[in-house]
Parts: C-alpha cells; structure tokens; sequence
C-alpha cells in the first residue's frame, strides 16, 4: 500500500481509503459480521483511513464500523465522520447541532477522538451559515480536544471553493469528479493545495455508475450518462475486463488527491480493490474508454441548494 502526507495535517494516510457507507447498506444488505471482516481485512492490507457518517444508513454504518474496530489500537487507522447531515432531507448546520453530533459519533465509534470532522454536504446549507457558525462551533471542538482536523465535504465545487476561500479548512472532499467521465477535480484542487489543505477524492466509482451491476435506483445522475456508462460497462465486459477495476485504476494513476475513498462491503470487495490498485494501470485501455465517454464528459447532477450549484 501506497502512502501520502494529507495536505498539513500531517496524517499519513493510504492512497486507497475505506469508504463507509456501504456499512449502512447503501449498496445492499451487510450484517455485522460481514462488516467486521471487511474491516479487518482492510487494515492487514494496510488501509489505515475509515471515512463515515451518521446520514449512512441513519447511524448504522457508524455503528458497525466502531464494533469492527474493537479491541485494534487506536493508532492503527485515521477515523473521520461528518456533521450536518442525517437522512435524505435533513440538515442542520447549527452550532448545537453539530457539537450534539460529534459526541453522538464518538459513542457510536467507541473511541476518544476523531481525527477528522468534516460538514457534510455543505451545499444543502447556507454557505454563510457554514462560515460564520459550523465551522467555528468545530474549531471550538478541535480546541478541546474532541476531533483534531476540520473539512468540508460536497458535490458542487463551486460550493467548495466559496467555503475554502473563507475558511480554509485542514482538508476538502469531493466525490465523482475524479472519475473516468468527470476529472474537474483536477481544476479546483490547485486552490485548495495553494493553502496546504489536503484533499480527498471519494466515489471514483461515481457511487456505482462505474461498475458492472450499475447504479442503485436512487442514483441522481441524467439518464444520457447513466446510458455512457451501462455501454462502458458492456464494452469492458466483452473484452473481459472490469470497468470498476479499470475506474479505480484511473483514479488511482497521479491522482489529484492525497487518498481516494471507495466504499467497501465484503471482503471480496476489499480484495479486489486492493489488487487494482496494486496493478499496474493500462493508460491504453483507460484512454480508449475516456474516449467514449467524449458525448458526456464532465456531465453531472445538480446537489443541494440552486445557489450553490
């Protein structure tokens, strides 16, 4: 396993994070026990960062995720959670609400302290809210001494880039825009990197549109890219190869991020991304599939407030 420093927290981080999401059965059922081996298996291959959240499954992924890590020393993974978000259509970004949150994590993940708290979603907020009050009320927890790094988290970049430019938080998160279809990451990480933040790609999957089973039926993304996709699908399937493998790969090769979150179920799951991202990536076969996705490219999905897109 590859490692990078994250931006000036210091933390070193796997270049392949856990993403716990699935914990919650986001992506289908999971038990427990199926949870707690995933887990374990990611940490033998040297995953050592865990992202998660009280919205995923409504507090059960966090659950499982703290019950998989009983009795592994605390030194031995990067824990991060959010506030702000917790459930479809509930957000509340005030500052009782999020310090309320932190110590609702800490029980349900059994441990003394986060090492990074980041605001979930911010776009579903008012950004002036998130400056003026989320954010401090997290700084004041950082000062005693409940979580050690703060970030912010979204899909518009727009929205992320407004928020940094006010506060510059320790890292940024954002998911599907490093990905085969969509690489505008790259575009907005310069800024945030320019203020030493470190900066996290997650769902390099797009949460399913690049794989082979395909999306859950929840997936917000237009029908024209979720039709780019299914053919991308067909495509490496007839030639025997994985478009999640090839994804990941993609994500994985100079990435603009210091750690790239993919969400986990199985131990299968865990095997299989750890091997991809040991091989090497054919760039021949990743560009021949970027080409395809020429009609799409950079297409996404509006998220949150009209203004923060």
């Amino acid at each position: 396993m590859n490692y990078r420093v994250l931006g000036r927290t210091g933390l070193r981080v796997s270049m392949l994070g856990f993403g716990g999401a699935p914990l919650g059965s986001a992506y289908g059922p999971t038990t427990q026990d199926e949870s707690t081996a995933a887990v374990r298996a990611a940490l033998a291959a040297g995953i050592n960062y865990f992202d998660t959240a009280p919205y995923y499954g409504a507090t059960t992924a966090e659950t499982a995720l703290g019950r998989a890590l009983v009795g592994v020393p605390r030194e031995a993974y990067l824990l991060a959670t959010k506030v702000g978000r917790y459930g479809l259509d509930d957000f509340d970004f005030s500052a009782a609400r999020v310090a309320a949150s932190v110590d609702e994590s800490l029980a349900r993940l059994g441990c003394g302290h986060l090492d990074l708290i980041q605001v979930h979603d911010l776009e579903f907020g008012h950004l002036e809210q998130i400056v003026a009050e989320t954010l401090p009320a997290l700084d004041r927890l950082r000062a005693g001494g409940k979580v050690r790094f703060i970030g912010i988290t979204g899909l518009p970049l727009r929205a992320l880039t407004v928020v940094h430019a006010h506060w510059p938080t320790d890292t940024v998160l954002s998911y599907c825009h490093h990905c085969l279809h969509d690489t505008t990451l790259a575009d907005a990480a310069p800024a945030w990197r320019a203020c030493q933040s470190g900066v996290i790609n997650a769902s390099p999957l797009a949460m399913g549109l690049l794989s082979a089973a395909g999306p859950p039926a929840w997936h917000p993304a237009p029908p024209a890219l979720k039709q780019a996709c299914a053919a991308a699908a067909a495509f490496c399937r007839a030639r025997g190869r994985s478009l999640a493998e090839v994804a990941l790969q993609f994500a994985l090769t100079d990435p603009p991020a210091d750690t790239t979150l993919v969400g986990m179920r199985t131990t299968e799951e865990v095997r299989l991304n750890v091997a991809a991202a040991a091989a090497p990536p054919d760039l021949e076969f990743i560009a021949t599939l970027q080409k395809r996705f020429a009609p799409v490219r950079n297409l996404t999905w509006p998220s949150g407030r009209p203004e923060n897109n």
